[in-house]
């Protein structure tokens, strides 16, 4: 079998609800994406036998398809064809795994996989929430609902019982989300976020545009106060989690360019990183989000690694306690988690989170001269991918 190598992994720099990135349609800022990832790697755009999006609220603006309108709005020839996936928030990541998977069974030669969401157009639970309101009906089936008496599946809930489960303070949570903001400041500060993003024309709402260039996350808080996150509201009636401990409503769009040995010699490229290893596993859809400690368990079993052979961790940063709940669970160190910050500051724009946190991850091994990379995430319905990555 053939090996699957990353030569290119971009995003574009969060933006906030209502923010600098409001005025993109989806498809035209995964496009954008498209695009940098074809001048990074200066390949024909005739070379890239498939575009893999992820995308979770596939309606509206992001329905119909969203990685074939991406590419007929980018600089991509007809003949490149397109695909969108849900996996929820693990969906680019699993594109990035169709990818390599294609690449690997010598099917494919050079694949571009990513995701986009806008949270602002496209609003989260949109893809249920609006049928439902025109007597369409519900996801819930009555089988469903059997095997699950009683049960309103929810990821917010889940994050309350993770916190509990794990006996995570409402403080300790606090303290986390500090840390996230504090090390995405200093990351930006530095300079270390700025080979990873693709810098597009910030526009309001309306679709103006005052001629600035968007390359700073949107989300993050750079002034953040253990005072200030501690003053946030609850979000449920005597629980932890809070919108200061929780990852924010993002606007984004990310991907990578997978490719194999002959993609390799036909670009004439220096690989970022070889896939050492991708899987998926399913695990309990009402606590939902603890699936990333299992499937990180059955990833390191799989590639016959310890949590110490990693030498960096992305671990979304849905909630607080899936990231420390990961720590505690395997025991990892924890100042290789998240190493310049997370989703609770940088944003978690759902479909496009997957390859954001691959561009951040690869770049960061990088930057410091580290050999292996370890990612996962929490999705709904209880599961995660796990993605280890070797630094070429």
């Amino acid at each position: 079998m053939q090996e699957a190598y990353i030569v290119a992994a971009t995003r574009v720099a969060g933006g906030r609800r209502g923010g600098k990135l409001a005025g993109w349609h989806p498809v035209d800022l995964a496009a954008e994406v498209i695009n940098d990832l074809l001048g990074c790697t200066d390949c024909d755009p005739a070379s890239i036998d498939d575009v893999v999006l992820g995308c979770v609220s596939q309606v509206g603006q992001q329905s119909m398809n969203v990685a074939r309108n991406a590419v007929l709005a980018s600089r991509l020839p007809e003949s490149v064809p397109g695909v969108t996936l849900d996996r929820q928030c693990g969906s680019s990541q699993q594109a990035l795994h169709f990818a390599a998977q294609a690449v690997m069974s010598g099917s494919m030669d050079v694949v571009i996989a990513g995701g986009v969401e806008s949270m602002t157009r496209v609003p989260m639970f949109t893809p249920s929430s609006l049928p439902e309101r025109h007597g369409l009906g519900t996801y819930v089936s009555p089988r469903l609902q059997q095997r699950y008496p009683g049960v309103q599946f929810s990821q917010f809930s889940g994050a309350e019982m993770m916190a509990r489960k794990y006996e995570f303070t409402k403080e300790e949570l606090d303290a986390y989300a500090l840390r996230s903001h504090q090390l995405a400041a200093q990351a930006t500060k530095e300079g270390w976020f700025e080979d990873e993003i693709v810098a597009v024309d910030a526009r309001a709402a309306d679709g103006s545009s005052d001629g600035t260039r968007h390359v700073v996350d949107e989300g993050i808080r750079f002034d953040a106060s253990l005072e200030a996150i501690a003053g946030v509201k609850l979000l449920a009636e005597g629980g932890r989690v809070t919108a200061a401990n929780a990852s924010q409503i993002c606007d984004g769009a990310s991907g990578a360019v997978v490719v194999s040995a002959n993609g390799l010699k036909s670009l004439g490229l220096e690989p970022m990183a070889r896939v050492h290893h991708m899987s998926v596993l399913g695990h309990d859809p009402v606590i939902m989000l603890e699936a990333p400690i299992p499937a990180t368990a059955q990833a390191l079993r799989r590639s016959g690694m310890r949590i110490d052979d990693i030498d960096l961790y992305e671990v979304n940063e849905a909630f607080a306690p899936v990231p420390l709940a990961w720590l505690k669970a395997t025991g990892a160190d924890p100042d290789r988690l998240n190493v310049h910050g997370g989703a609770i500051a940088l944003g978690h724009p759902l479909g496009a989170s997957g390859t954001k946190l691959t561009a951040t991850l690869l770049h960061a091994l990088k930057q410091r001269a580290k050999r292996y990379g370890l990612q996962t995430m929490c999705e709904g319905g209880g599961m995660a991918n796990v993605t280890i990555f070797e630094r070429l």
